[in-house]
Protein backbone atom coordinates (compact mmCIF):
# COMPACT_ATOMS: atom_id res chain seq x y z
CA UNK A 1 0.00 0.00 0.00
CA UNK A 2 2.79 2.41 0.90
CA UNK A 3 4.44 1.75 -2.46
CA UNK A 4 1.18 2.47 -4.27
CA UNK A 5 0.74 5.79 -2.44
CA UNK A 6 4.32 6.79 -3.26
CA UNK A 7 3.76 5.90 -6.91
CA UNK A 8 0.69 8.14 -7.05
CA UNK A 9 2.70 10.99 -5.51
CA UNK A 10 5.40 10.54 -8.15
CA UNK A 11 2.80 10.62 -10.92
CA UNK A 12 1.12 13.72 -9.51
CA UNK A 13 4.23 15.78 -8.94
CA UNK A 14 7.11 14.73 -11.18
CA UNK A 15 5.53 14.63 -14.61
CA UNK A 16 6.56 18.14 -15.63
CA UNK A 17 9.61 18.79 -13.44
CA UNK A 18 13.18 18.34 -14.63
CA UNK A 19 15.20 15.33 -13.55
CA UNK A 20 16.26 15.78 -9.96
CA UNK A 21 14.13 18.90 -9.50
CA UNK A 22 11.43 17.60 -7.19
CA UNK A 23 11.41 18.43 -3.52
CA UNK A 24 11.86 15.50 -1.12
CA UNK A 25 8.88 16.90 0.76
CA UNK A 26 6.80 15.74 -2.18
CA UNK A 27 8.04 12.16 -1.85
CA UNK A 28 9.14 12.20 -5.48
CA UNK A 29 11.77 10.10 -7.21
CA UNK A 30 13.70 11.79 -10.05
CA UNK A 31 13.09 10.35 -13.51
CA UNK A 32 15.99 9.54 -15.84
CA UNK A 33 17.40 12.12 -18.22
CA UNK A 34 16.79 11.30 -21.90
CA UNK A 35 19.81 9.82 -23.67
CA UNK A 36 20.56 10.98 -27.20
CA UNK A 37 20.27 8.43 -29.99
CA UNK A 38 23.40 7.63 -32.01
CA UNK A 39 22.12 9.79 -34.89
CA UNK A 40 21.59 12.86 -32.67
CA UNK A 41 23.94 15.80 -32.26
CA UNK A 42 23.77 16.63 -28.52
CA UNK A 43 24.94 19.91 -27.07
CA UNK A 44 24.87 20.86 -23.40
CA UNK A 45 26.48 23.44 -21.18
CA UNK A 46 25.67 26.65 -19.35
CA UNK A 47 24.67 30.17 -20.28
CA UNK A 48 25.42 32.15 -17.16
CA UNK A 49 23.80 30.34 -14.24
CA UNK A 50 21.41 28.38 -16.47
CA UNK A 51 22.19 24.94 -17.85
CA UNK A 52 20.89 23.98 -21.27
CA UNK A 53 20.48 20.92 -23.44
CA UNK A 54 20.02 20.82 -27.22
CA UNK A 55 19.53 17.72 -29.37
CA UNK A 56 19.42 17.84 -33.16
CA UNK A 57 18.71 14.75 -35.28
CA UNK A 58 20.97 13.89 -38.19
CA UNK A 59 18.15 14.58 -40.63
CA UNK A 60 16.67 17.72 -39.11
CA UNK A 61 13.44 18.98 -40.67
CA UNK A 62 13.93 22.58 -39.56
CA UNK A 63 11.46 22.61 -36.63
CA UNK A 64 12.65 23.14 -33.06
CA UNK A 65 10.62 22.33 -29.95
CA UNK A 66 11.68 24.55 -27.02
CA UNK A 67 10.62 22.90 -23.76
CA UNK A 68 10.00 24.74 -20.48
CA UNK A 69 10.08 22.55 -17.39
CA UNK A 70 7.89 22.82 -14.30
CA UNK A 71 8.32 24.26 -10.84
CA UNK A 72 11.43 23.27 -8.88
CA UNK A 73 11.20 23.81 -5.13
CA UNK A 74 13.49 26.60 -3.91
CA UNK A 75 17.08 25.47 -3.62
CA UNK A 76 16.57 21.99 -5.07
CA UNK A 77 18.64 20.42 -7.82
CA UNK A 78 17.72 22.08 -11.11
CA UNK A 79 18.68 20.34 -14.36
CA UNK A 80 18.02 21.25 -17.96
CA UNK A 81 15.54 19.08 -19.82
CA UNK A 82 14.12 19.21 -23.32
CA UNK A 83 10.91 17.17 -23.04
CA UNK A 84 8.62 15.64 -20.40
CA UNK A 85 9.88 12.06 -20.89
CA UNK A 86 12.60 10.08 -22.70
CA UNK A 87 10.05 8.30 -24.88
CA UNK A 88 8.70 11.63 -26.14
CA UNK A 89 12.25 12.90 -26.78
CA UNK A 90 12.96 9.80 -28.85
CA UNK A 91 9.74 10.18 -30.83
CA UNK A 92 10.50 13.81 -31.68
CA UNK A 93 14.11 13.11 -32.67
CA UNK A 94 13.15 10.04 -34.70
CA UNK A 95 10.66 12.18 -36.62
CA UNK A 96 13.27 14.82 -37.46
CA UNK A 97 12.52 17.46 -34.82
CA UNK A 98 15.20 19.23 -32.80
CA UNK A 99 14.56 19.69 -29.08
CA UNK A 100 16.04 22.07 -26.51
CA UNK A 101 15.49 23.51 -23.06
CA UNK A 102 17.00 25.45 -20.19
CA UNK A 103 17.16 24.72 -16.46
CA UNK A 104 16.59 28.47 -15.82
CA UNK A 105 18.99 30.45 -13.65
CA UNK A 106 17.02 29.93 -10.45
CA UNK A 107 14.42 27.76 -8.75
CA UNK A 108 11.01 28.66 -7.38
CA UNK A 109 8.78 31.13 -9.28
CA UNK A 110 11.54 31.51 -11.86
CA UNK A 111 9.48 33.00 -14.69
CA UNK A 112 11.53 36.17 -15.14
CA UNK A 113 14.71 34.09 -15.43
CA UNK A 114 13.02 31.49 -17.62
CA UNK A 115 12.03 34.07 -20.25
CA UNK A 116 15.59 35.35 -20.48
CA UNK A 117 17.21 31.91 -20.36
CA UNK A 118 14.93 30.25 -22.93
CA UNK A 119 15.50 33.08 -25.41
CA UNK A 120 19.23 32.69 -24.78
CA UNK A 121 18.95 29.01 -25.74
CA UNK A 122 17.20 30.01 -28.97
CA UNK A 123 19.97 32.47 -29.75
CA UNK A 124 22.62 29.83 -29.06
CA UNK A 125 20.80 27.34 -31.26
CA UNK A 126 20.83 29.83 -34.14
CA UNK A 127 24.58 30.35 -33.68
CA UNK A 128 25.60 26.71 -33.34
CA UNK A 129 23.24 25.17 -35.89
CA UNK A 130 21.02 27.43 -37.99
CA UNK A 131 17.88 29.45 -37.52
CA UNK A 132 14.89 27.08 -37.39
CA UNK A 133 12.14 27.35 -39.96
CA UNK A 134 9.75 27.35 -37.02
CA UNK A 135 9.99 27.15 -33.24
CA UNK A 136 7.22 25.61 -31.14
CA UNK A 137 7.22 26.55 -27.45
CA UNK A 138 5.91 23.91 -25.12
CA UNK A 139 6.09 22.99 -21.45
CA UNK A 140 4.19 21.73 -18.45
CA UNK A 141 2.87 23.17 -15.18
CA UNK A 142 5.02 26.24 -14.41
CA UNK A 143 6.50 25.48 -17.83
CA UNK A 144 2.99 25.90 -19.23
CA UNK A 145 2.69 29.47 -17.96
CA UNK A 146 6.25 30.10 -19.19
CA UNK A 147 5.30 28.74 -22.61
CA UNK A 148 2.24 30.99 -22.86
CA UNK A 149 4.31 33.88 -21.54
CA UNK A 150 7.05 33.35 -24.11
CA UNK A 151 4.67 33.62 -27.06
CA UNK A 152 2.97 36.65 -25.48
CA UNK A 153 6.27 38.43 -24.77
CA UNK A 154 8.31 37.33 -27.80
CA UNK A 155 5.67 36.56 -30.47
CA UNK A 156 8.13 36.99 -33.35
CA UNK A 157 10.32 34.14 -32.07
CA UNK A 158 7.67 31.41 -32.17
CA UNK A 159 5.30 29.73 -34.61
CA UNK A 160 3.04 28.05 -32.03
CA UNK A 161 2.72 26.99 -28.42
CA UNK A 162 1.57 23.91 -26.47
CA UNK A 163 1.09 24.71 -22.76
CA UNK A 164 0.46 21.45 -20.88
CA UNK A 165 -1.31 21.54 -17.49
CA UNK A 166 -0.34 25.20 -17.48
CA UNK A 167 -0.85 27.86 -14.82
CA UNK A 168 -2.86 29.78 -17.39
CA UNK A 169 -4.87 31.91 -15.00
CA UNK A 170 -1.59 33.80 -14.64
CA UNK A 171 0.57 34.60 -11.65
CA UNK A 172 -1.63 37.16 -9.90
CA UNK A 173 -4.81 35.06 -10.07
CA UNK A 174 -2.99 31.88 -9.06
CA UNK A 175 -1.40 33.29 -5.93
CA UNK A 176 -4.63 35.12 -5.02
CA UNK A 177 -6.45 31.78 -5.16
CA UNK A 178 -3.76 30.28 -2.96
CA UNK A 179 -4.20 33.10 -0.47
CA UNK A 180 -7.97 32.49 -0.39
CA UNK A 181 -7.37 28.87 0.58
CA UNK A 182 -4.79 29.75 3.21
CA UNK A 183 -6.97 32.53 4.65
CA UNK A 184 -9.99 30.24 4.92
CA UNK A 185 -7.82 27.50 6.44
CA UNK A 186 -6.56 29.71 9.25
CA UNK A 187 -9.86 31.54 9.82
CA UNK A 188 -11.96 28.40 10.08
CA UNK A 189 -9.54 25.92 11.67
CA UNK A 190 -6.98 27.87 13.72
CA UNK A 191 -7.77 31.58 13.98
CA UNK A 192 -5.57 32.13 17.05
CA UNK A 193 -2.60 30.13 15.76
CA UNK A 194 0.75 31.58 14.70
CA UNK A 195 0.23 30.35 11.14
CA UNK A 196 1.48 33.01 8.70
CA UNK A 197 -0.29 33.66 5.40
CA UNK A 198 2.14 36.28 4.03
CA UNK A 199 5.49 37.55 5.23
CA UNK A 200 6.42 34.00 6.21
CA UNK A 201 9.50 34.13 8.44
CA UNK A 202 10.26 30.38 8.64
CA UNK A 203 8.76 28.57 5.65
CA UNK A 204 9.38 25.01 6.82
CA UNK A 205 8.10 25.63 10.34
CA UNK A 206 5.03 27.37 8.90
CA UNK A 207 4.30 24.40 6.63
CA UNK A 208 4.76 21.99 9.56
CA UNK A 209 2.28 23.99 11.63
CA UNK A 210 -0.27 23.87 8.81
CA UNK A 211 0.05 20.07 8.70
CA UNK A 212 -0.53 19.84 12.45
CA UNK A 213 -3.67 21.98 12.20
CA UNK A 214 -4.89 19.94 9.24
CA UNK A 215 -4.39 16.59 10.97
CA UNK A 216 -6.45 17.69 13.96
CA UNK A 217 -9.27 19.00 11.78
CA UNK A 218 -9.35 16.02 9.42
CA UNK A 219 -10.17 13.67 12.30
CA UNK A 220 -13.69 15.11 12.84
CA UNK A 221 -16.79 15.52 10.65
CA UNK A 222 -16.81 19.26 11.41
CA UNK A 223 -13.18 19.57 10.33
CA UNK A 224 -13.84 17.58 7.18
CA UNK A 225 -16.75 19.84 6.24
CA UNK A 226 -14.56 22.91 6.68
CA UNK A 227 -11.76 21.31 4.66
CA UNK A 228 -14.31 20.82 1.87
CA UNK A 229 -15.26 24.51 2.05
CA UNK A 230 -11.61 25.54 1.90
CA UNK A 231 -11.12 23.28 -1.13
CA UNK A 232 -14.25 24.61 -2.82
CA UNK A 233 -12.97 28.18 -2.69
CA UNK A 234 -10.04 27.09 -4.86
CA UNK A 235 -12.06 24.67 -7.01
CA UNK A 236 -9.97 21.67 -5.97
CA UNK A 237 -11.36 18.55 -7.68
CA UNK A 238 -12.86 15.69 -5.70
CA UNK A 239 -10.58 13.19 -7.43
CA UNK A 240 -6.97 12.58 -6.43
CA UNK A 241 -5.87 9.06 -7.28
CA UNK A 242 -5.43 8.29 -11.00
CA UNK A 243 -5.43 4.56 -10.20
CA UNK A 244 -8.94 4.77 -8.71
CA UNK A 245 -12.30 5.68 -10.28
CA UNK A 246 -13.58 9.21 -9.95
CA UNK A 247 -15.94 9.49 -6.94
CA UNK A 248 -19.60 9.65 -7.91
CA UNK A 249 -21.32 13.03 -8.08
CA UNK A 250 -23.02 12.46 -4.72
CA UNK A 251 -20.13 10.67 -3.01
CA UNK A 252 -19.36 13.75 -0.96
CA UNK A 253 -17.23 11.90 1.58
CA UNK A 254 -15.08 10.50 -1.23
CA UNK A 255 -14.77 13.89 -2.85
CA UNK A 256 -13.74 15.54 0.43
CA UNK A 257 -11.15 12.84 1.09
CA UNK A 258 -9.63 13.52 -2.33
CA UNK A 259 -9.65 17.28 -1.78
CA UNK A 260 -8.03 16.80 1.61
CA UNK A 261 -5.18 14.92 -0.05
CA UNK A 262 -4.72 17.65 -2.64
CA UNK A 263 -4.57 20.24 0.11
CA UNK A 264 -2.30 18.46 2.56
CA UNK A 265 -0.04 16.52 0.18
CA UNK A 266 0.33 19.00 -2.67
CA UNK A 267 -0.98 22.54 -2.22
CA UNK A 268 0.15 23.27 1.34
CA UNK A 269 3.78 23.60 0.26
CA UNK A 270 2.90 26.48 -2.07
CA UNK A 271 0.46 28.23 0.27
CA UNK A 272 2.45 28.04 3.49
CA UNK A 273 6.07 27.55 2.40
CA UNK A 274 6.99 28.45 -1.18
CA UNK A 275 5.14 31.78 -1.02
CA UNK A 276 8.14 33.09 0.92
CA UNK A 277 10.38 32.60 -2.14
CA UNK A 278 7.88 34.44 -4.34
CA UNK A 279 7.68 37.38 -1.92
CA UNK A 280 11.45 37.64 -1.78
CA UNK A 281 11.60 37.68 -5.58
CA UNK A 282 8.73 40.18 -5.96
CA UNK A 283 9.92 42.48 -3.17
CA UNK A 284 6.83 42.01 -1.01
CA UNK A 285 3.44 40.33 -0.86
CA UNK A 286 1.75 40.37 -4.32
CA UNK A 287 -1.60 38.93 -3.19
CA UNK A 288 -4.78 40.29 -1.65
CA UNK A 289 -8.25 39.27 -0.57
CA UNK A 290 -9.67 42.72 0.20
CA UNK A 291 -13.25 42.93 -1.04
CA UNK A 292 -13.68 39.22 -1.75
CA UNK A 293 -17.16 37.84 -1.05
CA UNK A 294 -16.56 34.24 0.01
CA UNK A 295 -20.27 33.39 -0.12
CA UNK A 296 -20.17 34.27 -3.81
CA UNK A 297 -16.98 32.26 -4.30
CA UNK A 298 -18.70 29.18 -2.88
CA UNK A 299 -21.81 29.80 -4.98
CA UNK A 300 -19.80 29.61 -8.23
CA UNK A 301 -17.80 26.56 -7.13
CA UNK A 302 -18.62 23.12 -8.56
CA UNK A 303 -18.30 21.80 -4.99
CA UNK A 304 -21.15 23.92 -3.60
CA UNK A 305 -23.53 20.96 -3.16
CA UNK A 306 -20.82 18.87 -1.54
CA UNK A 307 -20.00 21.57 1.01
CA UNK A 308 -23.68 22.15 1.82
CA UNK A 309 -24.26 18.43 2.38
CA UNK A 310 -21.18 17.92 4.56
CA UNK A 311 -22.00 20.96 6.71
CA UNK A 312 -25.51 19.65 7.22
CA UNK A 313 -24.26 16.18 8.14
CA UNK A 314 -21.80 17.66 10.65
CA UNK A 315 -24.44 19.91 12.22
CA UNK A 316 -22.52 23.06 11.31
CA UNK A 317 -23.88 26.46 10.31
CA UNK A 318 -22.46 27.15 6.84
CA UNK A 319 -23.81 30.70 6.77
CA UNK A 320 -22.02 31.46 10.03
CA UNK A 321 -18.69 30.26 8.66
CA UNK A 322 -19.16 32.31 5.50
CA UNK A 323 -19.88 35.35 7.66
CA UNK A 324 -16.69 34.65 9.60
CA UNK A 325 -14.73 34.59 6.35
CA UNK A 326 -16.31 37.79 5.10
CA UNK A 327 -15.77 39.63 8.39
CA UNK A 328 -12.21 38.51 9.05
CA UNK A 329 -9.13 40.74 8.76
CA UNK A 330 -8.24 41.14 5.10
CA UNK A 331 -4.84 41.21 3.44
CA UNK A 332 -3.63 43.91 1.06
CA UNK A 333 -0.97 43.49 -1.61
CA UNK A 334 2.20 45.50 -1.95
CA UNK A 335 1.45 47.31 -5.25
CA UNK A 336 5.00 46.97 -6.54
CA UNK A 337 5.08 43.25 -5.75
CA UNK A 338 1.70 42.74 -7.44
CA UNK A 339 2.96 44.64 -10.48
CA UNK A 340 5.99 42.32 -10.59
CA UNK A 341 3.74 39.26 -10.57
CA UNK A 342 1.58 40.81 -13.27
CA UNK A 343 4.69 41.13 -15.44
CA UNK A 344 5.81 37.56 -14.68
CA UNK A 345 3.19 36.82 -15.74
CA UNK A 346 -0.47 37.56 -16.41
CA UNK A 347 -2.18 37.23 -19.79
CA UNK A 348 -3.85 39.71 -22.13
CA UNK A 349 -5.15 37.11 -24.61
CA UNK A 350 -3.71 38.92 -27.62
CA UNK A 351 -2.42 35.80 -29.38
CA UNK A 352 -0.48 36.06 -32.62
CA UNK A 353 0.35 32.35 -33.06
CA UNK A 354 -1.74 29.17 -32.60
CA UNK A 355 -1.91 27.86 -29.03
CA UNK A 356 -3.07 24.36 -28.10
CA UNK A 357 -3.49 23.59 -24.40
CA UNK A 358 -4.07 20.27 -22.62
CA UNK A 359 -5.28 19.59 -19.06
CA UNK A 360 -6.51 16.69 -16.97
CA UNK A 361 -9.93 17.27 -15.42
CA UNK A 362 -8.78 16.03 -11.99
CA UNK A 363 -5.85 18.37 -11.40
CA UNK A 364 -5.78 19.88 -7.92
CA UNK A 365 -2.46 21.71 -8.19
CA UNK A 366 -3.27 23.63 -11.37
CA UNK A 367 -7.04 23.33 -11.61
CA UNK A 368 -8.73 22.90 -15.01
CA UNK A 369 -10.51 26.23 -14.45
CA UNK A 370 -7.15 27.81 -15.34
CA UNK A 371 -8.16 26.97 -18.90
CA UNK A 372 -11.35 29.01 -18.50
CA UNK A 373 -9.40 32.04 -17.34
CA UNK A 374 -7.09 31.81 -20.35
CA UNK A 375 -9.93 31.18 -22.80
CA UNK A 376 -11.82 34.20 -21.49
CA UNK A 377 -8.94 36.67 -22.00
CA UNK A 378 -8.28 35.24 -25.46
CA UNK A 379 -11.94 35.69 -26.38
CA UNK A 380 -11.94 39.22 -25.00
CA UNK A 381 -8.99 39.99 -27.27
CA UNK A 382 -10.84 38.53 -30.25
CA UNK A 383 -8.22 35.84 -30.87
CA UNK A 384 -10.31 32.75 -30.09
CA UNK A 385 -9.64 31.23 -33.52
CA UNK A 386 -6.00 30.79 -32.54
CA UNK A 387 -6.81 28.80 -29.38
CA UNK A 388 -7.91 25.20 -28.90
CA UNK A 389 -8.08 23.32 -25.59
CA UNK A 390 -7.90 19.57 -24.98
CA UNK A 391 -9.00 17.73 -21.85
CA UNK A 392 -8.09 14.29 -20.52
CA UNK A 393 -10.34 12.40 -18.10
CA UNK A 394 -7.81 11.46 -15.43
CA UNK A 395 -6.79 12.57 -11.95
CA UNK A 396 -3.34 14.01 -11.43
CA UNK A 397 -1.21 16.98 -12.31
CA UNK A 398 0.32 16.71 -15.80
CA UNK A 399 -0.83 13.08 -15.77
CA UNK A 400 -0.66 12.52 -19.52
CA UNK A 401 0.55 9.45 -21.34
CA UNK A 402 3.24 9.80 -23.97
CA UNK A 403 0.58 8.96 -26.55
CA UNK A 404 -1.71 11.79 -25.44
CA UNK A 405 1.18 14.25 -25.45
CA UNK A 406 2.24 13.17 -28.94
CA UNK A 407 -1.32 13.63 -30.20
CA UNK A 408 -1.20 17.24 -28.97
CA UNK A 409 2.13 17.68 -30.77
CA UNK A 410 0.73 16.24 -33.98
CA UNK A 411 -2.36 18.45 -33.76
CA UNK A 412 -0.17 21.55 -33.48
CA UNK A 413 2.01 20.45 -36.38
CA UNK A 414 -1.09 19.87 -38.52
CA UNK A 415 -2.39 23.32 -37.59
CA UNK A 416 0.89 24.93 -38.67
CA UNK A 417 1.07 22.89 -41.87
CA UNK A 418 -2.52 23.48 -43.00
CA UNK A 419 -3.42 26.83 -41.44
CA UNK A 420 -6.54 25.41 -39.73
CA UNK A 421 -7.38 23.21 -36.77
CA UNK A 422 -8.99 20.50 -38.85
CA UNK A 423 -12.32 20.34 -37.02
CA UNK A 424 -12.90 16.59 -36.50
CA UNK A 425 -9.17 16.01 -36.06
CA UNK A 426 -9.46 17.44 -32.53
CA UNK A 427 -12.54 15.38 -31.62
CA UNK A 428 -11.87 13.23 -28.54
CA UNK A 429 -12.65 10.00 -30.39
CA UNK A 430 -10.24 10.83 -33.19
CA UNK A 431 -7.51 11.76 -30.73
CA UNK A 432 -8.06 8.60 -28.68
CA UNK A 433 -7.88 6.43 -31.80
CA UNK A 434 -4.67 8.13 -32.90
CA UNK A 435 -3.10 7.78 -29.47
CA UNK A 436 -4.02 4.11 -29.26
CA UNK A 437 -2.50 3.48 -32.67
CA UNK A 438 0.90 4.59 -31.39
CA UNK A 439 1.18 1.28 -29.55
CA UNK A 440 1.20 -0.12 -26.05
CA UNK A 441 4.55 1.33 -25.01
CA UNK A 442 3.16 4.88 -25.38
CA UNK A 443 0.18 4.33 -23.05
CA UNK A 444 2.05 4.69 -19.73
CA UNK A 445 1.38 7.65 -17.43
CA UNK A 446 4.07 8.77 -15.00
CA UNK A 447 6.31 5.82 -15.80
CA UNK A 448 4.14 3.19 -14.10
CA UNK A 449 0.41 3.52 -14.82
CA UNK A 450 -0.90 1.83 -17.94
CA UNK A 451 -3.91 3.83 -19.05
CA UNK A 452 -5.85 3.95 -22.31
CA UNK A 453 -6.17 7.33 -24.03
CA UNK A 454 -8.79 9.43 -22.25
CA UNK A 455 -9.48 12.58 -24.27
CA UNK A 456 -13.01 13.84 -23.65
CA UNK A 457 -15.22 16.85 -24.26
CA UNK A 458 -15.15 18.95 -21.11
CA UNK A 459 -15.97 22.53 -20.19
CA UNK A 460 -14.54 23.69 -16.86
CA UNK A 461 -16.41 26.28 -14.82
CA UNK A 462 -15.27 29.82 -14.04
CA UNK A 463 -11.92 30.48 -12.41
CA UNK A 464 -12.48 31.64 -8.80
CA UNK A 465 -10.81 35.06 -9.10
CA UNK A 466 -9.53 35.78 -12.62
CA UNK A 467 -7.09 38.61 -13.30
CA UNK A 468 -6.36 39.83 -16.81
CA UNK A 469 -3.02 41.47 -17.43
CA UNK A 470 -3.03 45.13 -16.44
CA UNK A 471 -6.22 44.98 -14.36
CA UNK A 472 -6.42 47.35 -11.38
CA UNK A 473 -4.74 46.22 -8.16
CA UNK A 474 -6.67 47.22 -5.01
CA UNK A 475 -4.78 49.55 -2.70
Amino acid sequence: MRRAVLAVAVLLLVACTPSGGASPAHGATPSPTPSPSPSTTPLSGSIGAAKYIIEVPETWNGTLFLYSHGYVAPGRLNLATDSPAPLISSWLLDHGYAIAGSSYSSTGWAIEDAFKDQIAVLDLFNQRFSKPKRVIAWGGSLGGIITAGLVQTYPDRFSGAIPLCGVLAGGVATWNAGLDGAYAFKTLLAPTSQLQLVGIANPQANADLAVQIFNQAAATPAGQARIALIAALGDLPGWFDPTAPQPANTDYAGQEAAQARWESQVDFAFEFQYRAELEQRAGGNPSWNAGVDYAHQLAISPSNAEVTALYSAAGLDLAADLRALNSGPRIKADPNAAAYLDRFVSFDGNLSVPVLTMHTIGDGLVVPQDETAYRDVVRSAGQQDLLRQLFVRRAGHCAFSAAETIMAIEAMLARLDTGNWGGPALAPGTLNDGALALGDSYQTVGGFLKSPPAFESFTPGPYPRPFAKGSPIPT
